[in-house]
C-alpha cells in the first residue's frame, strides 16, 4: 500500500472508548485513531478531511488537556445543513473519531454507552463546529479555514484537463502530487488554519 508519507507524521488522536473495553475489543479501551485510519474511511485525502481531523485533534485536546478522550462522551453541533457542502463529509470524520452520530449510532447497552443523538446540525453556532463533553458540559467553539493555504497554480489547467479526458497519465499523477502538497501544507501550517475559542 503506497500513499503520501506525510500521513505518518500527522500526530494520531488517542482515545479510550468504555464500550470497546467492555466487548472486549480494546485492553482497557484504549486506541487511536491515525490521518491514514480516516483517509481510508474517507477514501480520499483532502482539504476538508484534513480538516475535519485537525478540528477533532484541537477539540480534544482543549477538552481533555490532561487525560485521554473519552470516545461517546462528546457532543457535536454543526451551524451546517447534514447535506450542505461538505458537511457530510466533516461530519463522518468528527464521529469515526468521537463517536458521535446523529440517530444512527449505537442505542447502548442498559441505558448506557450510547452513541446516537451526539450530532445536531442546524444550530445556531458562527463556528466550524462546536464540541462539548457530556460529563461536565464543557463547552468550545472551533474555527477551519485553509484559504491562506493557496493550492499550486497549475491545479487549475490540470484540473480542466482531466475532466476533458484530455490529461495524460504523468499529468493525472502530478495532479495528485499537487493535491497532496496542499494536503500536507496545511498539516504543517494547522496553526494558521484553526482557531479555537472557548464557549
Amino acid at each position: 500500500m503506497n500513499y503520501p508519507e506525510f500521513f505518518n507524521e500527522v500526530e494520531v488522536i488517542k482515545v479510550v472508548d468504555p464500550l470497546s473495553n467492555v466487548l472486549g475489543a480494546f485492553e482497557m479501551g484504549k486506541y487511536e485513531f491515525s490521518f491514514l485510519d480516516v483517509v481510508k474511511s474517507a477514501g480520499h485525502s483532502c482539504p476538508t478531511v484534513a480538516g475535519a481531523y485537525l478540528i477533532t485533534a484541537e477539540a480534544l485536546k482543549v477538552l481533555y488537556p490532561s487525560e485521554l478522550a473519552v470516545r461517546g462522551n462528546i457532543k457535536v453541533e454543526f451551524k451546517e445543513d447534514l447535506e450542505d457542502g461538505v458537511a457530510g463529509v466533516i461530519s463522518n470524520v468528527v464521529s469515526q473519531i468521537t463517536g458521535a452520530t446523529d440517530r444512527s449510532g449505537f442505542k447502548g447497552l442498559a441505558g448506557k454507552f450510547a452513541r446516537h443523538s451526539l450530532m445536531d446540525f442546524n444550530v445556531d453556532i458562527n463556528s466550524s463546529a462546536r464540541f462539548t463533553r457530556v460529563d461536565s458540559g464543557k463547552s468550545m467553539d472551533i474555527f477551519y479555514d485553509p484559504s491562506s493555504i493557496a493550492p499550486s497554480p497549475n491545479m487549475g489547467p490540470l484540473m480542466q484537463k482531466m475532466m476533458g479526458g484530455m490529461a495524460s497519465e504523468d499529468e493525472v499523477k502530478e495532479f495528485g502530487n499537487l493535491w497532496q502538497d496542499r494536503v500536507r501544507r496545511i498539516f504543517e501550517n494547522s496553526a494558521s488554519v484553526v482557531t479555537v475559542v472557548e464557549v
